[in-house]
């Protein structure tokens, strides 16, 4: 996809590869960059990990491949010299003798046959294990997902790092791992070689090593400068990414069409694409002039060599089966150096993007959290103790020095403007986020001392923006206690809890139904009924001592409204409730209302009592009441 090559604003001048001088400073950069190195072990043992056997046979193949070029070379020089033998003979007068050149003939057929085997095997093996290793890796990325804190998903920069590992870092382990294989397939390779070349002359391999130097000098260093490219692009990365789904999803689809707004978000993302397309040209355009340039000095000393070889022949100091022998060895060796360097310098790449996966997968949780899997004192029920947050880069406090106690069997309605910190609080409370200053308990015990998995099987919540699962009707309720994720008694208990049963039975297929546009066959439910199937998930949660309803039934009418909360009143006896709603007919019927104005609770008491205070709930409560007259 597109998204995938774009980029967040200019690229420094620094950063800018330069125009007008060769490429410098490579073992520089090498050096500096040495510890980049590390995660070849790492990639290695990753794919043993993966598929052992697959490794083993790769690693068997590989050392074949690396043996059998100079073996097929050696056999071809004695065919000739066979040929050459025979000829001789032949002129002398004596009667041809075709065997042992057959024989010859026969040997390297064989050869070549084995070596095409080995590369055909190790290309299967590569396939394979492509497969199997981008699949473990984006599990991985997934997996870490799963650990981290809800601020961290909100922060751009891990955003960032995100992308950056979802984008490249899937097939970069395993192309590490091949190139280092393919190093060591030519490096055997090369010594083979090195072993039949010094035999006609030790400059001849120096020379054979020099020639294969410029090409790798371009290329590592250019891998370099992609590499930065590449870092610098993630924000606009997501951006384009994030075009992508406003123009092409369901959910976004009557707006940009209403708004006309499609023309618009396509130039941006033309915008984006043209930016990156100039400065990928541009650095195109250097790297294989560079590398043309250089390596044209690599097939100056080949041909050099070649010369040098053909004259030697016909001073009659190796013979012509010699002669072809080096030849093919020089041009087979200056191309074992070349992907040798090439390998080297692909493994610095690699390295440098698999950066990005360890930074990723090396990033601490945002919070700490305790192993208590239950409070000393259930009945203390939930308590704020002068509970302050401010989110990472905001410059005022979303809640400032709340306190608050519900006890079990208690219900709590949370009342103000929007933005006020009613969904901030309930998520402090669902250990979502944890207070800048203060202490939230939980039976007694604070939030922060709680295992994850322990605190959240007590709290049973339902958000406004709950999530609308392109799942089953049945999936989608059981989701809320994933226990009874497949248990169909529960999803109709529960369904029956939070009202969706009439329009569930209404459906073809029921529970089975499958909802949503992103399937065929799916159903897409209206807002009201989507709010029920959510409030039937937050009833699955049978051992929530805590359940909390974010405001999730905001397209229901006032009546629907009213019918539910006295539904949930019922089905949370001896439970702590928290609710939020903009209905006061609704808030009315909760024990305690507390009235958040810019994060601070500004009052707090009864329905009766704030009323009989004439305050800011009076007055809301009296608007309201003026709008149904």
């Amino acid at each position: 996809m597109a998204a995938m090559s774009s980029t967040h604003g200019a690229v420094p001048p620094h950063a800018r590869p330069s125009t007008a001088t060769p490429p410098k400073g490579l073992f520089t950069d090498l050096a500096r960059n040495a510890g980049v190195f590390r995660y070849t072990r790492r990639a290695v043992e990753l794919v043993w990990q993966t598929n052992p056997r697959l490794a083993v046979v790769l690693g068997a193949l590989t050392l074949a491949a690396g043996l059998l070029p100079a073996v097929a070379a050696w056999v071809g020089k004695l065919v000739i010299d066979a040929v050459v033998a025979g000829l001789a003979a032949g002129a002398a007068g004596g009667a041809p003798d075709y065997g042992p050149v057959l024989q010859l003939v026969l040997v390297e057929g064989i050869v070549i046959a084995a070596l095409t085997a080995c590369q055909r095997g190790i290309t299967a093996c590569q396939s394979l294990l492509r497969a199997e290793l981008g699949y473990r890796v984006n599990e991985m990325i997934l997996a870490k997902a799963l650990t981290l804190d809800l601020t961290q998903f909100e922060d751009a920069e891990f955003y960032d790092k995100l992308t950056r590992a979802r984008r490249e870092a899937s097939i970069r382990p395993l192309s590490l791992v091949i190139r280092s294989f393919a190093l060591l397939q030519q490096l055997i390779a090369l010594a083979s070689f090195a072993a039949l070349i010094a035999a006609f002359s030790p400059w001849a391999l120096a020379l054979l090593v020099a020639a294969g130097l410029p090409a790798f000098i371009a290329e590592t260093r250019f891998s370099g400068d992609a590499f930065r490219l590449f870092r610098m692009r993630a924000p606009e990365a997501r951006m384009q990414n994030y075009l992508e789904i406003v123009m092409a999803r369901e959910d976004h689809a009557k707006e940009v069409q209403l708004f006309q707004l499609g023309p618009m978000l396509l130039d941006r993302y033309r915008a984006i694409f043209d930016k990156v397309y100039a400065e990928d040209r541009a650095l195109t355009i250097r790297r294989e002039g560079w590398g043309l340039a250089l390596t044209l000095i690599g097939t100056v000393a080949l041909y050099g060599a070649y010369g040098w070889i053909a004259t030697t022949a016909v001073a009659g100091l190796i013979t012509l089966g010699e002669m072809t022998m080096y030849v093919v060895l020089f041009r087979q060796g200056q191309a074992a150096i070349s992907a040798s360097l090439g390998a080297i310098g692909g493994m610095y790449e690699d390295n440098l993007y698999l950066t990005n996966l360890y930074e990723y997968l090396e990033q601490a949780p945002g919070y700490r959290w305790g192993t208590a899997e239950s409070g000393p004192d259930p009945a203390d029920g939930v308590r704020f103790e002068h509970v302050s947050f401010t989110y990472p880069g905001a410059a005022a406090a979303a809640l400032e020095d709340i306190t608050l106690h519900i006890r079990p069997g208690e219900s709590l309605a949370l009342v103000g403007e929007n933005g006020a910190g009613k969904s901030t609080l309930i998520k402090l409370l669902c250990g979502l986020y944890q207070p800048t200053s203060g202490r939230v308990l939980i039976h007694g015990r604070d939030v922060r001392e709680w295992s994850p998995e322990a605190l959240r099987r007590v709290i049973g919540v339902i958000f406004q923006d709950f999530n609308r699962y392109q799942f089953t009707v049945g999936e989608n309720i059981g989701a809320g206690d994933i226990a009874g994720f497949g248990d169909e008694a529960r999803w109709e208990e529960s369904a029956r809890k939070g009202m969706a049963m009439p329009f569930i039975r209404r459906l073809e297929k029921g529970f089975r139904t499958q909802l949503g546009s992103w399937f065929k066959g799916g159903k897409e439910l209206s807002t009201g009924q989507w709010q029920k199937v959510a409030l039937s998930r937050a009833f699955m949660r049978e051992s929530a001592d805590i359940l909390v309803l974010d405001e999730p039934t905001a397209s229901m009418d006032a009546g629907a409204e009213a019918e539910l909360f006295e539904y949930f009143r019922e089905h949370t006896a001896g439970r702590t409730a928290i609710l939020i709603s903009h209905r006061f007919s609704t808030v009315r019927q909760a024990d305690r209302i507390a009235v958040l104005e810019h994060g601070r609770i500004l009052e707090y008491g009864t329905h009766a009592d704030l009323l009989a205070r004439d305050g800011r709930y009076a007055q809301l409560f009296r608007l309201q009441a003026e709008g149904y007259r």
